[in-house]
């Protein structure tokens, strides 16, 4: 079998590379200027295409001969600036994939989302597979360009394609790989002092990828998938942190009202991987929501062991 990987050379991307790996024969989707230090200790080939998103005739080159698409790229921002890329990437980027596929004639497909285009509900603190999308004031533009992405992938069903969709919530990776999503462990290297009220939803990069691969060996086709191992209070999940890499963990509550203050969203921001520019104030209330994503539906398809916390924090500390 051979598989497409888009997105190849990021956090997700490259585990997922490895978890193929099993299954098939990997062919990545690259950029030029794309940085490849992930993938760096492969201990098998990819067959390397030049492209990106935006260009639909190197998605048709890429496609040719391909069995299974997994399309793990995208972007995350919560900055205004980035509204119309977001859109650009995510949304046109998806319809562009399932469009390529449709044209090619490559059936399967796996489509990497987010929790956060499952949305919010300020009336529910518990979202799982069957949560449906309403507007919100607490929906970031991020989370809505990942929702229409998810309606072009589902179109994409509708269309002839096989479908696998995947949730996952905060990747928890190596700190030496300097992706935007494990600068929250910078946040408590730092030594803050702040932290959220709310409660962080996470998932160990390596299961992500593990339970994506199994689902497509159960051939679970037409269906979407939460990939979460649990919601915790960010206080405790950055003492976890602060315990394992020997510093003093945040220890002051963040009250709502300090969301307005300057000095703060730039804390914020740095725990969301921007140290320059603040988060708008929309990404900042996020982290006071008290909101679990329910695995459950994987923990009775899988009966799937996920690695701990601490396991997961020692593995992204060893180099």
């Amino acid at each position: 079998m051979n598989i497409l990987i888009t997105g190849i050379t990021g956090l997700f991307g490259n585990q997922l590379a490895r978890e193929f790996s099993q299954i098939g024969n990997i062919h990545g989707l690259r950029r030029n200027e794309s940085q490849l230090g992930l993938l760096s200790d492969f201990d098998f080939p990819v067959h390397w295409h030049q492209g990106e998103l935006s260009d639909f005739e190197s998605l048709l080159d890429a496609m040719q001969g391909i069995d299974l698409v997994v399309h793990a790229a995208g972007m995350v921002s919560f900055l205004s600036k980035d509204k119309d890329l977001l859109y650009e990437v995510n949304t046109r980027g998806t319809a562009n994939v399932v469009d390529a596929m449709l044209s090619v004639g490559v059936k399967k497909l796996v489509h990497v989302s987010s929790v956060a285009a499952i949305g919010r509900n300020p009336e529910k603190r518990k979202l799982d597979e069957k949560s449906k999308w309403i507007e919100s004031n607490l929906n970031t533009e991020y989370a809505v360009s990942k929702y229409w992405a998810e309606l072009e992938a589902w179109r994409g069903e509708q269309e002839g394609l096989e479908l696998i969709v995947v949730n996952p919530s905060v990747l928890l990776g190596k700190v030496s790989y300097g992706k935007s999503s494990t600068s929250i462990y910078s946040y408590v290297l730092d030594e803050n002092r702040f932290f959220p009220k709310g409660s962080l939803n996470y998932i160990d990069v390596r299961d992500a990828a593990r339970i994506t691969r199994l689902l497509v060996e159960k051939s679970t086709w037409g269906d979407r998938f939460v990939l979460n191992r649990e919601s915790l209070p960010f206080r405790e999940f950055f003492s976890e942190i602060a315990a394992v890499f020997g510093k003093r963990a945040p220890s002051i509550p963040l009250s709502s009202w300090q969301i307005s203050l300057f000095s703060t969203l730039v804390s914020i921001a740095k725990l969301f991987g921007f140290k320059n520019v603040p988060l708008n104030r929309r990404s900042a209330m996020l982290s006071q929501q008290n909101i679990s994503f329910d695995n459950s539906k994987i923990q009775s398809l899988l009966d799937y062991q996920f690695y701990s916390l601490r396991e997961s924090l020692e593995w992204a500390k060893s180099s």
